[in-house]
């Protein structure tokens, strides 16, 4: 007898009674016997495609979990869905599409979902916006659901040191400044990425992986073998498993993520010096699952969470390092010895989180992450600011940062080419507070990443300047780069206000930055401003545009699942 009463899933509605013989002859047309054809349909979506080493190891890996559906009694069915790979788009017009494609993510495996009614997902994903889209996926559908990670990319070694792309980035700006000839930067270039995986750093795509273990939506460790190492098909075959007794327990991705889930995953950015962008996909995920948790919300448990992983870009190690260290589940175990972490938060394992971790000891003998006692620092990685330029939060990673305080006039671009332009030529002076505006969610539109620039700047050597924007920045970006000002230029915010000389005021300790004019004088300008015409009046980007809401919420085009009125996974 079956373990699964099939006629409460949604797959019951194209595969069971006559009136369904037709859409069971399609099913029998891809090779489906009929005992297939009732068993419980699940999604296996990948995000595999050839845009970039990311995502070319999804599909090999998708096999292996299709075993495992049929391991544990399900019908799998294998779908793809959309990429955009940031460090592609990255610098010009294509990183419009990148933070669009979240969004995209979300709602085509979504459609894919509803109309097929299938009844459970597992969800590849490789780069940096299909990791949150596909775990966005999950939350708003509620079938139960299992993410796995397709891996990092093994370093790269270039004159026998670590290399990743960020040291390509940077290797620009070196050129630029005259400190590299191009045939060292053009020989770093063909070293740096040896081969399949996401960025090698602490970037987003790694740290949205270990938001997916840490939150509970994805198997203990299974974010830490690189991608080519075979190791990984091992995960996924239990992905497929493990999400067929979700199904006949029926856990949902709700039940999982809940509140204090959200908490510990933002505990594990801010220990790990993760990207700031965490706390753009951090709200999106949580809208889903019908939770407030905004970014001073995220900001919250970034200010009393210590830095205790040595991670690039601010420390010294990549993710297959961390995963040499005893992985994800090590890094929770120290936050949780120290009575920091939510252990009784549920998990796609149908164990919690300290039942997960109870036969694990903290290590002190690996070199990637100290106890909290011997933390790196008191406070984590990543730090949220307000003040009278961002009434509405931004943020700033200081891993690895000596320089959290600057004050200094502003240098004002209206886009990131122009800023780039002056960068390159080295046209700004030590001191500057670089500001670049109208690259919001809605102003740019897409939020694009600043890596181009902020990589460039970094790699002339200039510590004392600043960056700030209304856009976002790379997982890998170094320096102090402040990201996310709310409310955007777009929204008439202050960032939109302010002009070259202004005095800029920033304090990653004391999580302020304001501008030094008044009032009164901020609101005389607010008279005379002037919104620059939309760059896109038709296609995706003119949608994005008129539907996305603030940086602080997540930049959100949908509501979320606190105005559901009926839940997929109950169809």
């Amino acid at each position: 007898m079956s373990r699964f009463d099939k006629s409460k899933l949604p797959s019951r509605h194209v595969t069971e009674g006559p009136e369904r013989a037709p859409h069971r002859s399609y099913l029998y047309a891809m090779g489906l016997t009929e005992q297939e054809i009732h068993q419980p349909f699940v999604g296996v979506a990948s995000c595999w495609n050839e845009a970039a080493p990311c995502n070319i190891a999804l599909m090999r890996q998708a096999q292996s979990t299709k075993q495992g559906v049929k391991n544990g009694g399900g019908t799998p069915r294998e779908f793809c869905t959309i990429t955009v790979t940031d460090g592609i788009a990255m610098g010009h017009e294509g990183m419009r599409s990148s933070l669009v494609s979240r969004e995209v993510i979300a709602d085509s495996v979504e459609l894919t979902m509803r109309g097929h009614c299938y009844d459970a997902l597992v969800g590849l994903a490789g780069c940096d916006k299909s990791l949150p889209g596909m775990m966005m996926s999950m939350l708003r559908l509620n079938v139960p659901s299992v993410f796995l990670y397709g891996g990092s990319i093994m370093p790269g070694r270039f004159h026998d040191r670590d290399v990743t792309v960020v040291d390509v980035f940077e290797g620009v700006g070196q050129f630029s400044a005259g400190k590299i000839p191009e045939s060292e930067l053009v020989e770093l270039e063909k070293v740096a990425c040896p081969g399949a995986g996401a960025c090698g750093g602490q970037f987003t795509a790694n740290t949205m992986a270990t938001v997916a273990e840490a939150i509970g939506l994805a198997l203990p460790y299974s974010s830490g073998p690189p991608a080519v190492i075979l190791e990984r098909d091992d995960f996924a075959l239990k992905a497929g498993e493990a999400v067929m007794e979700l199904l006949a327990k029926n856990i949902r991705p709700r039940d999982i993520c809940t509140r204090q889930a959200f908490e510990n995953a933002a505990m594990v950015v801010a220990a790990s010096g993760g990207s700031t962008n965490a706390a753009l996909h951090l709200p999106a995920m949580a809208n889903e699952a019908g939770i407030k948790f905004d970014l001073f919300d995220v900001a919250e448990i970034f200010k009393k969470t210590p830095y205790i992983a040595s991670m690039k870009p601010g420390g010294k190690y990549v993710a297959k390092d961390l995963w040499e260290a005893g992985g994800v589940p090590m890094l929770m175990r120290a936050l949780l010895d120290a009575g920091l972490l939510h252990g009784d938060c549920m998990t796609v394992t149908g164990k919690t989180v300290a039942e997960n971790l109870a036969g694990l000891k903290f290590n002190p003998d690996q070199k990637v992450i100290v106890s909290v006692d011997k933390a790196l620092a008191p406070t984590g990685g990543v730090v949220g600011l307000k003040g009278s330029l961002a009434p509405e939060g931004a943020i700033v990673k200081i891993a690895g940062l000596k320089h959290i305080k600057h004050r200094g006039p502003a240098r004002v671009f209206d886009c990131e080419e122009d800023c780039f332009a002056a960068v390159e030529a080295r046209d700004y002076k030590e001191g500057d507070v670089l500001v670049i505006r109208w690259e919001g969610p809605k102003g740019g539109p897409g939020m694009r990443e600043m890596l181009s620039t902020t990589a460039a700047l970094y790699g002339q050597g200039v510590e004392n300047i600043a960056l700030v924007t209304d856009g976002r920045f790379s997982g890998g970006t170094r320096g102090l780069c402040v990201g996310h000002v709310g409310p955007e230029a777009a929204d008439m915010g202050p960032i939109g206000l302010i002009k070259d000389g202004d005095i800029i005021v920033i304090d990653a300790e004391t999580g302020r930055m304001d501008v030094e004019v008044s009032e009164a004088e901020l609101a005389e300008r607010k008279k005379a401003f002037k919104p620059k015409p939309p760059g896109f009046r038709t296609g995706a980007l003119a949608r994005y545009a008129k539907n996305v809401g603030p940086a602080r919420d997540g930049a959100l085009t949908t509501p979320g699942a606190d105005q559901e009125v009926r839940c997929y996974a109950d169809i």
